[in-house]
């Protein structure tokens, strides 16, 4: 670890680990400071009901649900659909099973069955198809067919509405359910030139991030039918997610999705600029043309004698915050509080390294 005094002052870092780490916007902290507020387990508060409605309106869905988090987002929609002993199929590269602490087995008895990921995040319809269990008392019951867009571990990458559309066809002729993980939902949208609702009303159920890259502070919500909303409010408060005056941070949310979902296009053109500085600089490795949205990953080389742990730990010491992934994989995401002159220097200062572990 890098002493105190070796680090840059927090104001001068750039900080590219998440774009969990922005900051709530002026216009946020004023609309928390005023929200009108209720008993959020009574369903009283006026404005959590406002973020809801907003959300499952925008994806194009019947109503929604706040929670804390994009895991527990996920979590409750797992509950929701499955029973004990009931059975998920996911992608080997995904969120829920990579970060999420292994919840749905752990707390709702699911059973994951995983699946290839393909480089583009997708999984193989085909694959999909082979993996649901024939009605045999030897097997879990397959229920939910669940996926991620845009894809984290696979970089940013982005699923189709014709892709999405054929999984949810797919779903519907076996009897199954739909989930997608969209935490980053309208980074793909925008990506694509889409309505993000072309993305999201093809799934039975829909989880959407408020503080990755929206610069909300805390917060998802989750998005499906009616009924199934009121079984995911139930498993939500299982999971000591029954929030009360939780309209001071739905206020927040319902910025972010006013205000901050069109303006992620500066995020991903900043991530594709820095993609390039990296794929022109020797000892680093990237793909840069697959980076379409805001998340970039690369390799160090043979040529780079540090780790990825030990190179991050020299970008800190010079203001430059990355995530090691991985022994010699590096993770970097531009987000709302990243501007483009900071991305040139935040390159500099990866190139310095570069030369200088050659």
């Amino acid at each position: 670890m890098l002493t105190p005094t070796a680090m840059t002052a927090a104001s001068d870092r750039i900080d590219l680990r998440s774009d969990t780490l922005t900051q709530p916007t002026p216009a946020m902290r004023e609309a928390m400071a005023s929200a009108a507020v209720g008993d959020d387990v009574f369903d009283e508060d006026p404005t959590v009901h406002r973020l809801q409605e907003l959300a499952a309106t925008m994806l194009g869905h019947e109503a929604g649900l706040f929670v804390s988090s994009g895991t527990m987002g996920n979590l409750t929609a797992m509950l929701a659909h499955c029973g004990r002993g009931d059975e998920v199929i996911l992608g080997n590269e995904c969120h829920i099973l990579h970060y999420e602490q292994g919840g749905i087995a752990a707390l709702g008895g699911i059973v994951p069955r995983t699946l290839p990921t393909q480089p583009d995040g997708s999984l193989r319809l085909e694959e999909i198809e082979a993996a649901i269990r024939a009605d045999d008392v030897h097997f879990p019951v397959t229920r939910v067919i669940a996926l991620e867009n845009t894809h984290n571990r696979m970089g940013g990458t982005v699923q189709t509405v014709a892709y999405m559309e054929q999984a949810a066809a797919l779903a519907r002729s076996r009897g199954l359910k739909l989930h997608l993980d969209g935490a980053r939902l309208f980074n793909a949208a925008i990506a694509l030139g889409v309505p993000v609702n072309a993305l999201s009303r093809p799934a039975n159920s829909v989880s959407l991030c408020l503080s990755k890259g929206l610069s909300a502070p805390v917060g998802s919500v989750l998005v499906g039918e009616k009924s199934f909303i009121a079984r995911a409010r139930r498993a939500r408060k299982a999971l000591g997610g029954g929030m009360r005056q939780a309209g001071v941070l739905a206020a927040a949310g319902i910025v972010a999705l006013e205000q901050m979902t069109t303006r992620l296009a500066e995020d991903h053109a900043n991530a594709r600029i820095l993609a390039d500085g990296i794929a022109a600089t020797p000892g680093l490795n990237v793909d840069a043309a697959s980076v379409v949205t805001n998340i970039v990953f690369f390799e160090l080389d043979a040529a780079i004698a540090n780790d990825a742990s030990t190179f991050c730990q020299q970008a800190a010491a010079r203001g430059v915050l990355m995530l090691p992934t991985g022994s010699r994989r590096i993770r970097a995401v531009t987000h709302a509080d990243v501007s483009c002159g900071q991305v040139e220097t935040a390159l500099e200062i990866i190139r310095h390294i570069s030369d200088s572990c050659s």
